[in-house]
């Protein structure tokens, strides 16, 4: 009996994280120089979808419904520009505890270097006192 191709672009779980990419500027800034300083975001999300094309059109929307301006208490103007997406990944587990959602790959680094990007519970972002 042959199993089916397995399709590494499509999730058997119709499951897909998107990288949505903000641009975030505060104050009127002169709009034609595109070396102006300003944030971003990269947020992480997840999208239903029944293959790729479906993922993509999802996220995409959105990462276009973040888009807003408002003034800030300082009288400014912020400006929130969904710049497009930078990644999309399919998801090949059901989502549950231990579920891995992203992966990657560091080829030849020494074992000192590995251990030094581990960090102790208080330097963990979900920690943080800021």
């Amino acid at each position: 009996m042959r199993q089916p191709k397995f399709d590494r672009n499509k999730s058997p779980v119709n499951w897909y994280l998107a990288s949505i990419l903000l641009r975030i500027e505060v104050g009127k800034k002169d709009q034609s120089r595109e070396n102006r300083r300003c944030d971003a975001w990269e947020n992480k999300i997840l999208v239903k979808a029944k293959n790729p094309d479906e993922a993509y059109r999802k996220a995409l929307k959105i990462g276009k419904s973040e888009e807003q301006e408002y003034l800030n208490t300082e009288g400014d103007s912020v400006k929130f520009t969904f710049e497009g997406l930078t990644s999309l990944l399919p998801i090949y587990e059901e989502l549950e505890d231990g579920s891995e959602l992203e992966w990657s790959e560091f080829e030849n680094r020494s074992v000192k270097k590995i251990k030094s990007w581990v960090k102790s519970k208080q330097d963990l972002e979900v920690f943080s006192k800021d």
